[in-house]
Protein backbone atom coordinates (compact mmCIF):
# COMPACT_ATOMS: atom_id res chain seq x y z
CA UNK A 1 0.00 0.00 0.00
CA UNK A 2 2.81 2.65 0.73
CA UNK A 3 4.16 1.79 -2.44
CA UNK A 4 1.26 2.73 -4.78
CA UNK A 5 0.70 5.66 -2.20
CA UNK A 6 4.00 6.70 -3.50
CA UNK A 7 2.80 6.42 -7.14
CA UNK A 8 -0.06 8.50 -6.80
CA UNK A 9 1.93 10.90 -4.96
CA UNK A 10 4.30 11.30 -7.65
CA UNK A 11 1.68 11.29 -10.25
CA UNK A 12 -0.36 14.20 -8.74
CA UNK A 13 2.96 15.50 -8.07
CA UNK A 14 4.23 15.67 -11.39
CA UNK A 15 1.32 17.12 -13.24
CA UNK A 16 1.73 20.18 -10.92
CA UNK A 17 -1.60 20.08 -9.31
CA UNK A 18 -0.28 20.01 -5.66
CA UNK A 19 2.61 19.95 -3.03
CA UNK A 20 3.93 17.29 -1.06
CA UNK A 21 2.16 18.69 1.84
CA UNK A 22 -1.37 18.73 0.32
CA UNK A 23 -0.74 15.07 -0.78
CA UNK A 24 -0.19 13.57 1.93
CA UNK A 25 -3.23 14.90 3.51
CA UNK A 26 -5.41 13.61 1.45
CA UNK A 27 -3.82 9.86 0.85
CA UNK A 28 -4.04 10.23 5.04
CA UNK A 29 -7.77 11.12 4.75
CA UNK A 30 -8.19 8.34 2.26
CA UNK A 31 -6.67 5.88 4.35
CA UNK A 32 -8.93 6.76 7.33
CA UNK A 33 -12.59 7.21 4.82
CA UNK A 34 -11.82 4.97 2.40
CA UNK A 35 -13.10 7.42 -0.64
CA UNK A 36 -12.08 7.82 -3.88
CA UNK A 37 -9.13 10.06 -3.98
CA UNK A 38 -10.98 12.56 -6.40
CA UNK A 39 -13.53 12.97 -4.99
CA UNK A 40 -10.97 13.60 -1.32
CA UNK A 41 -9.33 16.61 -3.31
CA UNK A 42 -12.48 18.43 -4.30
CA UNK A 43 -13.85 17.93 -0.64
CA UNK A 44 -10.87 19.15 1.42
CA UNK A 45 -10.85 22.30 -1.62
CA UNK A 46 -7.22 21.60 -3.28
CA UNK A 47 -8.60 21.49 -7.01
CA UNK A 48 -11.77 22.83 -8.78
CA UNK A 49 -13.92 20.02 -9.89
CA UNK A 50 -13.53 16.00 -10.07
CA UNK A 51 -12.74 16.28 -13.61
CA UNK A 52 -9.26 16.32 -12.32
CA UNK A 53 -9.68 12.72 -12.56
CA UNK A 54 -9.34 13.42 -16.68
CA UNK A 55 -5.71 14.82 -15.97
CA UNK A 56 -4.58 11.89 -14.34
CA UNK A 57 -5.43 8.79 -17.15
CA UNK A 58 -1.97 9.61 -18.92
CA UNK A 59 -0.29 9.95 -15.70
CA UNK A 60 -1.63 6.48 -14.24
CA UNK A 61 -1.08 4.34 -17.17
CA UNK A 62 -4.71 3.68 -18.24
CA UNK A 63 -6.58 3.57 -21.14
CA UNK A 64 -9.83 5.06 -21.53
CA UNK A 65 -12.94 2.87 -22.54
CA UNK A 66 -16.40 3.50 -24.19
CA UNK A 67 -18.59 1.15 -21.68
CA UNK A 68 -21.98 -0.13 -23.01
CA UNK A 69 -24.42 -1.93 -20.87
CA UNK A 70 -24.68 -4.80 -23.97
CA UNK A 71 -21.32 -5.13 -24.70
CA UNK A 72 -20.40 -5.97 -21.01
CA UNK A 73 -19.38 -9.95 -19.95
CA UNK A 74 -21.87 -11.06 -17.62
CA UNK A 75 -19.55 -13.37 -16.49
CA UNK A 76 -17.06 -10.65 -15.41
CA UNK A 77 -19.88 -8.98 -13.56
CA UNK A 78 -20.74 -11.73 -11.38
CA UNK A 79 -16.96 -12.08 -10.68
CA UNK A 80 -17.93 -9.17 -8.41
CA UNK A 81 -21.27 -8.62 -5.52
CA UNK A 82 -23.55 -5.81 -6.74
CA UNK A 83 -22.84 -3.96 -3.69
CA UNK A 84 -19.23 -4.09 -3.87
CA UNK A 85 -19.01 -2.91 -7.58
CA UNK A 86 -21.66 0.00 -7.03
CA UNK A 87 -19.30 1.35 -3.50
CA UNK A 88 -16.44 0.99 -5.49
CA UNK A 89 -18.10 2.85 -8.52
CA UNK A 90 -15.98 -0.40 -10.72
CA UNK A 91 -17.94 -1.88 -13.49
CA UNK A 92 -16.19 -5.35 -14.19
CA UNK A 93 -16.56 -5.68 -18.29
CA UNK A 94 -13.96 -8.11 -19.12
CA UNK A 95 -13.14 -12.00 -18.42
CA UNK A 96 -9.93 -12.61 -20.03
CA UNK A 97 -8.44 -16.21 -18.26
CA UNK A 98 -7.39 -15.05 -15.15
CA UNK A 99 -7.54 -10.91 -15.79
CA UNK A 100 -10.29 -9.04 -14.68
CA UNK A 101 -11.03 -5.81 -16.60
CA UNK A 102 -12.98 -2.69 -14.41
CA UNK A 103 -13.51 0.49 -15.40
CA UNK A 104 -13.53 3.54 -13.16
CA UNK A 105 -13.79 7.09 -13.44
CA UNK A 106 -11.17 7.60 -10.92
CA UNK A 107 -7.89 6.52 -11.92
CA UNK A 108 -5.78 6.94 -8.88
CA UNK A 109 -8.35 4.95 -6.77
CA UNK A 110 -5.54 1.80 -5.95
CA UNK A 111 -7.31 0.83 -3.15
CA UNK A 112 -10.25 -0.68 -5.26
CA UNK A 113 -7.79 -2.89 -6.79
CA UNK A 114 -6.12 -3.65 -4.53
CA UNK A 115 -9.66 -4.69 -2.67
CA UNK A 116 -10.73 -6.43 -5.73
CA UNK A 117 -7.41 -8.71 -6.37
CA UNK A 118 -7.81 -10.12 -2.68
CA UNK A 119 -11.76 -10.81 -2.81
CA UNK A 120 -11.58 -12.38 -6.52
CA UNK A 121 -7.87 -13.82 -6.62
CA UNK A 122 -7.74 -13.16 -10.03
CA UNK A 123 -5.93 -10.04 -11.88
CA UNK A 124 -7.32 -6.67 -12.23
CA UNK A 125 -6.41 -4.64 -14.66
CA UNK A 126 -8.39 -0.67 -14.39
CA UNK A 127 -9.49 1.51 -16.78
CA UNK A 128 -11.27 4.81 -17.41
CA UNK A 129 -14.52 5.32 -18.52
CA UNK A 130 -16.18 8.31 -18.47
CA UNK A 131 -18.45 9.31 -15.59
CA UNK A 132 -21.49 9.42 -16.82
CA UNK A 133 -21.37 5.35 -18.49
CA UNK A 134 -20.31 4.67 -15.14
CA UNK A 135 -23.29 5.72 -13.43
CA UNK A 136 -25.30 4.20 -16.47
CA UNK A 137 -23.98 1.24 -16.24
CA UNK A 138 -24.49 1.32 -12.51
CA UNK A 139 -27.94 1.78 -12.51
CA UNK A 140 -28.58 -1.04 -15.60
CA UNK A 141 -26.82 -3.68 -14.04
CA UNK A 142 -26.99 -3.24 -10.10
CA UNK A 143 -29.96 -1.07 -10.22
CA UNK A 144 -33.02 -3.28 -9.07
CA UNK A 145 -30.32 -4.99 -6.36
CA UNK A 146 -29.57 -2.22 -4.92
CA UNK A 147 -33.34 -1.54 -4.35
CA UNK A 148 -34.07 -4.44 -2.80
CA UNK A 149 -31.38 -3.20 -0.09
CA UNK A 150 -33.14 -2.94 3.28
CA UNK A 151 -34.33 0.44 4.15
CA UNK A 152 -32.21 2.44 6.40
CA UNK A 153 -28.79 0.89 5.22
CA UNK A 154 -27.76 3.27 2.62
CA UNK A 155 -24.11 2.14 2.50
CA UNK A 156 -21.10 -0.12 3.67
CA UNK A 157 -19.64 3.08 4.58
CA UNK A 158 -22.04 3.79 7.64
CA UNK A 159 -21.38 0.74 9.12
CA UNK A 160 -17.76 1.52 10.09
CA UNK A 161 -18.44 4.96 11.43
CA UNK A 162 -17.96 3.41 15.12
CA UNK A 163 -15.05 1.03 14.39
CA UNK A 164 -11.86 0.94 15.36
CA UNK A 165 -8.73 1.98 13.46
CA UNK A 166 -6.07 -0.85 15.26
CA UNK A 167 -2.75 -2.03 12.95
CA UNK A 168 -3.08 -5.98 12.48
CA UNK A 169 -7.24 -5.97 11.18
CA UNK A 170 -7.38 -2.67 9.14
CA UNK A 171 -6.86 -3.34 6.13
CA UNK A 172 -9.44 -1.72 3.52
CA UNK A 173 -10.80 -5.03 1.98
CA UNK A 174 -11.01 -7.14 5.26
CA UNK A 175 -12.75 -4.06 6.65
CA UNK A 176 -15.16 -3.98 3.16
CA UNK A 177 -15.88 -7.90 4.02
CA UNK A 178 -16.74 -7.32 6.97
CA UNK A 179 -19.07 -4.42 6.52
CA UNK A 180 -20.85 -5.92 4.00
CA UNK A 181 -21.35 -9.30 5.93
CA UNK A 182 -23.04 -7.46 8.33
CA UNK A 183 -24.84 -5.30 6.39
CA UNK A 184 -26.10 -8.40 4.97
CA UNK A 185 -27.28 -9.96 7.70
CA UNK A 186 -29.31 -6.77 8.83
CA UNK A 187 -30.69 -6.60 5.29
CA UNK A 188 -32.10 -10.87 5.64
CA UNK A 189 -33.86 -9.91 9.50
CA UNK A 190 -30.86 -12.23 10.73
CA UNK A 191 -30.64 -12.43 14.47
CA UNK A 192 -27.34 -14.58 14.83
CA UNK A 193 -24.19 -14.14 12.51
CA UNK A 194 -22.40 -17.88 12.56
CA UNK A 195 -18.37 -17.93 10.95
CA UNK A 196 -17.17 -21.16 10.90
CA UNK A 197 -13.74 -22.45 9.44
CA UNK A 198 -13.73 -25.73 8.18
CA UNK A 199 -11.19 -27.96 6.60
CA UNK A 200 -11.21 -26.98 2.71
CA UNK A 201 -13.70 -23.39 3.42
CA UNK A 202 -14.78 -20.92 5.49
CA UNK A 203 -18.07 -20.76 5.73
CA UNK A 204 -20.86 -17.37 6.87
CA UNK A 205 -24.30 -18.45 8.17
CA UNK A 206 -27.30 -16.78 9.35
CA UNK A 207 -29.60 -17.41 11.34
CA UNK A 208 -33.33 -15.84 10.14
CA UNK A 209 -36.39 -16.91 11.91
CA UNK A 210 -35.21 -19.73 13.64
CA UNK A 211 -33.08 -21.19 10.92
CA UNK A 212 -29.37 -21.68 9.62
CA UNK A 213 -28.69 -20.13 5.91
CA UNK A 214 -25.48 -20.81 4.41
CA UNK A 215 -24.35 -17.07 2.17
CA UNK A 216 -21.52 -17.53 -0.20
CA UNK A 217 -18.76 -16.96 1.67
CA UNK A 218 -15.46 -15.31 0.90
CA UNK A 219 -11.94 -17.15 0.27
CA UNK A 220 -10.52 -19.68 3.04
CA UNK A 221 -6.87 -17.62 2.48
CA UNK A 222 -8.56 -14.47 3.98
CA UNK A 223 -10.47 -16.30 7.34
CA UNK A 224 -7.03 -15.10 9.83
CA UNK A 225 -7.79 -11.49 8.55
CA UNK A 226 -11.62 -11.73 9.07
CA UNK A 227 -11.65 -13.30 12.36
CA UNK A 228 -8.95 -10.92 13.54
CA UNK A 229 -11.01 -7.97 12.31
CA UNK A 230 -13.88 -8.97 14.44
CA UNK A 231 -11.90 -9.63 17.38
CA UNK A 232 -10.70 -5.89 16.88
CA UNK A 233 -14.11 -4.81 16.75
CA UNK A 234 -15.43 -6.23 19.76
CA UNK A 235 -12.33 -5.10 21.71
CA UNK A 236 -11.00 -8.80 22.30
CA UNK A 237 -7.52 -9.85 22.37
CA UNK A 238 -6.40 -10.78 18.64
CA UNK A 239 -3.69 -12.82 19.88
CA UNK A 240 -5.23 -14.68 22.05
CA UNK A 241 -6.64 -17.79 19.98
CA UNK A 242 -6.86 -20.60 22.09
CA UNK A 243 -9.09 -19.05 24.66
CA UNK A 244 -12.73 -19.04 24.21
CA UNK A 245 -13.32 -14.84 24.63
CA UNK A 246 -16.54 -12.77 24.36
CA UNK A 247 -17.00 -8.95 23.54
CA UNK A 248 -19.35 -6.74 21.83
CA UNK A 249 -19.57 -4.55 19.05
CA UNK A 250 -21.43 -1.20 19.20
CA UNK A 251 -23.18 0.23 15.27
CA UNK A 252 -25.43 3.06 14.61
CA UNK A 253 -26.81 3.03 11.76
CA UNK A 254 -28.69 6.54 10.75
CA UNK A 255 -31.09 6.39 13.64
CA UNK A 256 -30.81 2.64 14.53
CA UNK A 257 -28.56 1.59 17.56
CA UNK A 258 -27.15 -1.96 17.70
CA UNK A 259 -25.74 -4.31 19.77
CA UNK A 260 -23.44 -7.30 18.33
CA UNK A 261 -22.71 -9.59 20.91
CA UNK A 262 -19.44 -11.78 19.69
CA UNK A 263 -18.44 -15.30 21.01
CA UNK A 264 -15.40 -16.94 19.94
CA UNK A 265 -14.13 -20.61 20.17
CA UNK A 266 -11.22 -22.19 19.58
CA UNK A 267 -11.98 -25.03 16.81
CA UNK A 268 -9.83 -27.72 14.50
CA UNK A 269 -9.47 -25.20 11.65
CA UNK A 270 -9.65 -22.03 13.65
CA UNK A 271 -11.21 -20.07 15.35
CA UNK A 272 -15.67 -20.22 15.71
CA UNK A 273 -17.19 -16.42 15.75
CA UNK A 274 -21.04 -16.11 15.97
CA UNK A 275 -22.61 -12.47 16.83
CA UNK A 276 -25.56 -11.99 18.19
CA UNK A 277 -27.31 -8.93 16.37
CA UNK A 278 -29.54 -6.79 18.94
CA UNK A 279 -31.52 -3.95 17.36
CA UNK A 280 -31.83 -1.59 20.49
CA UNK A 281 -34.22 0.63 18.28
CA UNK A 282 -36.56 -1.70 17.35
CA UNK A 283 -37.63 -2.98 20.47
CA UNK A 284 -40.88 -2.28 22.23
CA UNK A 285 -42.91 -5.27 22.19
CA UNK A 286 -46.40 -5.27 24.20
CA UNK A 287 -48.21 -8.09 25.80
CA UNK A 288 -50.50 -7.27 23.19
CA UNK A 289 -48.03 -8.02 20.59
CA UNK A 290 -47.19 -11.14 21.94
CA UNK A 291 -49.92 -13.82 20.28
CA UNK A 292 -51.44 -14.86 22.86
CA UNK A 293 -54.91 -17.05 23.13
CA UNK A 294 -57.36 -14.41 24.60
CA UNK A 295 -58.25 -16.59 27.97
CA UNK A 296 -54.33 -17.55 28.33
CA UNK A 297 -53.93 -13.50 28.01
CA UNK A 298 -56.46 -12.77 30.35
CA UNK A 299 -54.63 -15.54 32.58
CA UNK A 300 -51.34 -14.17 32.05
CA UNK A 301 -52.37 -10.48 33.19
CA UNK A 302 -54.03 -11.89 36.40
CA UNK A 303 -50.67 -13.58 37.57
CA UNK A 304 -48.55 -10.98 36.24
CA UNK A 305 -50.66 -7.98 38.33
CA UNK A 306 -50.23 -10.05 41.89
CA UNK A 307 -48.81 -8.30 44.56
CA UNK A 308 -45.72 -10.96 45.57
CA UNK A 309 -44.71 -14.54 44.12
CA UNK A 310 -42.73 -16.24 41.56
CA UNK A 311 -43.73 -15.93 37.49
CA UNK A 312 -41.38 -18.68 35.41
CA UNK A 313 -41.04 -18.38 31.59
CA UNK A 314 -39.49 -21.53 30.44
CA UNK A 315 -38.42 -22.65 26.89
CA UNK A 316 -35.25 -23.34 24.97
CA UNK A 317 -32.56 -21.05 23.92
CA UNK A 318 -33.80 -18.52 21.64
CA UNK A 319 -37.55 -18.91 22.53
CA UNK A 320 -38.00 -15.24 23.20
CA UNK A 321 -38.03 -15.44 27.09
CA UNK A 322 -36.51 -11.96 27.16
CA UNK A 323 -38.68 -10.86 24.91
CA UNK A 324 -41.80 -11.92 26.90
CA UNK A 325 -40.13 -10.48 30.51
CA UNK A 326 -39.52 -7.18 29.19
CA UNK A 327 -43.05 -6.92 27.81
CA UNK A 328 -44.04 -8.04 31.11
CA UNK A 329 -41.81 -5.23 33.03
CA UNK A 330 -43.08 -2.35 30.50
CA UNK A 331 -46.92 -3.59 30.90
CA UNK A 332 -46.67 -3.22 35.01
CA UNK A 333 -43.70 -0.61 35.27
CA UNK A 334 -45.76 2.28 37.55
CA UNK A 335 -44.55 5.36 39.06
CA UNK A 336 -45.49 3.70 42.14
CA UNK A 337 -43.25 1.17 42.08
CA UNK A 338 -39.63 -0.27 42.16
CA UNK A 339 -38.67 -2.36 39.70
CA UNK A 340 -34.92 -4.25 39.57
CA UNK A 341 -33.77 -6.27 37.12
CA UNK A 342 -30.33 -8.15 36.49
CA UNK A 343 -29.47 -9.83 33.68
CA UNK A 344 -26.74 -11.53 31.14
CA UNK A 345 -26.46 -9.71 29.00
CA UNK A 346 -28.88 -6.34 29.42
CA UNK A 347 -30.26 -6.66 26.05
CA UNK A 348 -32.01 -3.96 26.13
CA UNK A 349 -32.55 -0.42 27.84
CA UNK A 350 -36.16 0.01 29.63
CA UNK A 351 -37.41 3.13 30.89
CA UNK A 352 -37.56 3.59 34.60
CA UNK A 353 -36.46 0.06 35.82
CA UNK A 354 -32.79 -0.14 36.88
CA UNK A 355 -31.17 -3.09 35.27
CA UNK A 356 -28.32 -4.68 36.77
CA UNK A 357 -25.54 -6.50 34.16
CA UNK A 358 -24.11 -9.96 35.89
CA UNK A 359 -20.25 -9.88 35.93
CA UNK A 360 -18.73 -12.79 37.08
CA UNK A 361 -15.29 -11.90 36.73
CA UNK A 362 -15.78 -9.51 39.76
CA UNK A 363 -17.99 -12.16 41.41
CA UNK A 364 -21.29 -10.12 40.63
CA UNK A 365 -23.50 -12.92 39.77
CA UNK A 366 -27.00 -13.79 39.86
CA UNK A 367 -27.29 -14.95 43.56
CA UNK A 368 -24.63 -11.97 44.61
CA UNK A 369 -26.85 -9.34 42.75
CA UNK A 370 -29.81 -10.68 43.73
CA UNK A 371 -28.91 -10.32 47.60
CA UNK A 372 -27.69 -7.13 47.06
CA UNK A 373 -31.01 -6.34 44.95
CA UNK A 374 -33.16 -6.99 48.00
CA UNK A 375 -31.64 -4.02 50.09
CA UNK A 376 -32.87 -1.91 47.34
CA UNK A 377 -36.73 -2.16 48.78
CA UNK A 378 -37.85 -3.22 45.18
CA UNK A 379 -41.65 -4.66 44.88
CA UNK A 380 -40.20 -6.27 41.53
CA UNK A 381 -37.38 -7.95 40.48
CA UNK A 382 -36.56 -9.66 37.34
CA UNK A 383 -33.51 -12.37 37.67
CA UNK A 384 -32.55 -13.17 33.56
CA UNK A 385 -31.97 -16.84 34.59
CA UNK A 386 -32.04 -19.33 37.64
CA UNK A 387 -28.86 -21.02 37.05
CA UNK A 388 -27.83 -23.03 40.57
CA UNK A 389 -29.60 -23.80 43.94
CA UNK A 390 -28.07 -20.51 45.45
CA UNK A 391 -30.04 -17.99 43.14
CA UNK A 392 -33.09 -20.33 43.25
CA UNK A 393 -33.16 -20.20 47.09
CA UNK A 394 -32.87 -16.49 47.44
CA UNK A 395 -35.83 -15.93 44.88
CA UNK A 396 -38.06 -18.48 46.54
CA UNK A 397 -37.02 -16.40 50.07
CA UNK A 398 -37.97 -12.99 48.25
CA UNK A 399 -41.24 -14.38 46.69
CA UNK A 400 -42.09 -15.58 50.32
CA UNK A 401 -41.19 -12.15 51.93
CA UNK A 402 -43.66 -9.97 49.66
CA UNK A 403 -41.79 -9.41 46.31
CA UNK A 404 -42.84 -10.48 43.14
CA UNK A 405 -40.54 -12.63 40.94
CA UNK A 406 -39.93 -12.85 37.56
CA UNK A 407 -37.04 -15.14 35.99
CA UNK A 408 -36.77 -18.11 33.11
CA UNK A 409 -35.66 -21.75 33.10
CA UNK A 410 -34.58 -23.47 30.54
CA UNK A 411 -37.33 -27.07 30.35
CA UNK A 412 -38.79 -28.05 27.51
CA UNK A 413 -42.70 -27.48 29.17
CA UNK A 414 -44.43 -25.92 32.15
CA UNK A 415 -44.93 -28.88 34.01
CA UNK A 416 -40.84 -29.45 33.76
CA UNK A 417 -40.10 -26.13 35.60
CA UNK A 418 -41.54 -27.54 38.87
CA UNK A 419 -39.37 -30.71 38.99
CA UNK A 420 -36.21 -28.69 37.85
CA UNK A 421 -36.60 -26.19 40.67
CA UNK A 422 -36.52 -29.38 43.15
CA UNK A 423 -34.07 -31.21 41.33
CA UNK A 424 -31.96 -28.11 41.97
CA UNK A 425 -32.76 -28.66 45.51
CA UNK A 426 -35.79 -26.07 46.02
CA UNK A 427 -37.84 -28.23 48.79
CA UNK A 428 -41.38 -28.99 47.31
CA UNK A 429 -43.64 -27.36 49.69
CA UNK A 430 -41.78 -24.21 49.13
CA UNK A 431 -42.02 -24.39 45.48
CA UNK A 432 -45.59 -24.90 45.98
CA UNK A 433 -46.10 -21.97 48.05
CA UNK A 434 -43.83 -19.41 46.00
CA UNK A 435 -44.80 -20.20 42.26
CA UNK A 436 -47.84 -18.98 40.77
CA UNK A 437 -47.57 -19.60 37.23
CA UNK A 438 -45.24 -21.26 34.42
CA UNK A 439 -45.44 -19.64 30.83
CA UNK A 440 -43.46 -22.29 28.44
CA UNK A 441 -42.74 -20.48 25.31
CA UNK A 442 -41.97 -21.67 21.62
CA UNK A 443 -41.26 -19.88 18.49
CA UNK A 444 -42.65 -20.96 15.41
CA UNK A 445 -41.89 -20.18 11.62
CA UNK A 446 -45.34 -18.36 9.96
CA UNK A 447 -45.87 -18.44 6.13
CA UNK A 448 -44.86 -16.16 3.66
CA UNK A 449 -48.21 -14.15 2.91
CA UNK A 450 -46.37 -13.19 -0.70
CA UNK A 451 -46.33 -16.96 -1.57
CA UNK A 452 -48.90 -18.53 0.42
CA UNK A 453 -51.26 -20.87 -1.17
CA UNK A 454 -54.37 -23.33 0.02
CA UNK A 455 -53.26 -26.93 -0.17
CA UNK A 456 -54.49 -30.39 1.32
CA UNK A 457 -52.87 -31.98 3.92
CA UNK A 458 -51.85 -35.53 3.98
CA UNK A 459 -53.53 -38.18 6.31
CA UNK A 460 -50.42 -37.96 8.29
CA UNK A 461 -50.52 -34.23 8.90
CA UNK A 462 -53.99 -34.72 10.22
CA UNK A 463 -53.33 -37.57 12.33
CA UNK A 464 -50.32 -35.43 13.98
CA UNK A 465 -53.21 -32.52 14.60
CA UNK A 466 -55.76 -34.69 16.07
CA UNK A 467 -58.27 -33.29 13.52
CA UNK A 468 -60.76 -36.24 11.96
CA UNK A 469 -61.64 -35.96 8.15
CA UNK A 470 -65.01 -34.98 8.31
CA UNK A 471 -63.59 -31.84 10.19
CA UNK A 472 -61.35 -30.49 7.25
CA UNK A 473 -64.89 -27.89 6.45
CA UNK A 474 -63.89 -26.19 9.24
CA UNK A 475 -59.94 -25.02 8.51
CA UNK A 476 -58.34 -24.03 5.79
CA UNK A 477 -54.69 -24.90 4.94
CA UNK A 478 -51.65 -22.94 3.61
CA UNK A 479 -48.42 -23.24 2.64
CA UNK A 480 -45.89 -21.02 0.99
CA UNK A 481 -44.21 -22.24 -2.30
CA UNK A 482 -40.99 -19.99 -1.90
CA UNK A 483 -40.36 -16.36 -3.12
CA UNK A 484 -37.74 -13.55 -3.31
CA UNK A 485 -39.46 -12.25 -0.44
CA UNK A 486 -38.61 -15.17 1.82
CA UNK A 487 -35.47 -16.37 0.28
CA UNK A 488 -37.42 -19.27 -1.32
CA UNK A 489 -38.30 -20.80 2.33
CA UNK A 490 -41.94 -20.21 2.30
CA UNK A 491 -41.77 -18.91 5.89
CA UNK A 492 -41.15 -15.05 6.61
CA UNK A 493 -40.75 -13.88 10.44
CA UNK A 494 -42.49 -16.07 13.47
CA UNK A 495 -44.95 -16.08 16.48
CA UNK A 496 -45.04 -17.20 19.78
CA UNK A 497 -47.22 -20.45 21.02
CA UNK A 498 -47.59 -20.75 24.93
CA UNK A 499 -48.42 -23.16 27.44
CA UNK A 500 -49.76 -21.72 31.01
CA UNK A 501 -49.82 -23.47 34.06
CA UNK A 502 -51.51 -22.29 36.54
CA UNK A 503 -50.37 -23.33 40.01
CA UNK A 504 -54.26 -23.85 41.68
CA UNK A 505 -54.96 -25.99 45.05
CA UNK A 506 -54.56 -29.17 43.24
CA UNK A 507 -51.38 -28.82 41.66
CA UNK A 508 -50.07 -27.24 44.71
CA UNK A 509 -50.92 -30.53 46.50
CA UNK A 510 -49.30 -32.72 43.67
CA UNK A 511 -46.06 -30.37 43.53
CA UNK A 512 -45.49 -31.03 47.83
CA UNK A 513 -46.52 -34.69 46.81
CA UNK A 514 -42.98 -34.34 44.87
CA UNK A 515 -44.64 -36.37 41.68
CA UNK A 516 -42.92 -36.42 38.33
CA UNK A 517 -43.83 -33.76 35.74
CA UNK A 518 -45.58 -36.03 33.45
CA UNK A 519 -48.11 -36.50 36.22
CA UNK A 520 -48.47 -32.42 36.55
CA UNK A 521 -48.54 -32.25 33.09
CA UNK A 522 -51.91 -34.40 32.60
CA UNK A 523 -53.16 -32.98 35.71
CA UNK A 524 -52.77 -29.40 33.98
CA UNK A 525 -54.04 -30.25 30.46
CA UNK A 526 -56.70 -31.64 32.61
CA UNK A 527 -58.10 -28.51 34.25
CA UNK A 528 -57.88 -26.82 31.10
CA UNK A 529 -54.11 -25.71 30.60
Amino acid sequence: MVKKQEIVKEIVKNIGLLDDQKIRAALDEQYDTKERLAKILVRLGYVASEGVGNTLVPQAGMLPVSIKTEDIDLKAVDAIPSQLAAAHRVIPFKLEGKTLFLATDDPINFLAGDFFEKITNLDIDMEFADKADIDKAIADLYGSKQKEKAPGYSGLSKLSEEIKDVKGGDDAPVIKLVNMIIEEALKRRASDIHVEPLEHKFRIRYRIDGVLHEIQGPPKRLQGSIISRLKIMAGMDIAEKRLPQDGRIKLRLENKELDLRVSTLPAAYGESVVMRILDKSGFMVGLEDMGFLPENKKEFEKLINLPNGMILVTGPTGSGKTTTLYAVLSHINQKERKVITIEDPVEYQLDGINQVQVRSQINLTFANGLRSMLRQAPDIIMVGEIRDLETAEIAVQSALTGHLIFSTLHTNDAAGAVTRLVDMGVKPYLVASTVQGILAQRLVRTICPSCREIYNPSKEELVLLSIAPDQLRDFEFYKGKGCSTCNNTGFKGRMGIYELLIMTDSIKELVIENTSSAVLCKKARELGM
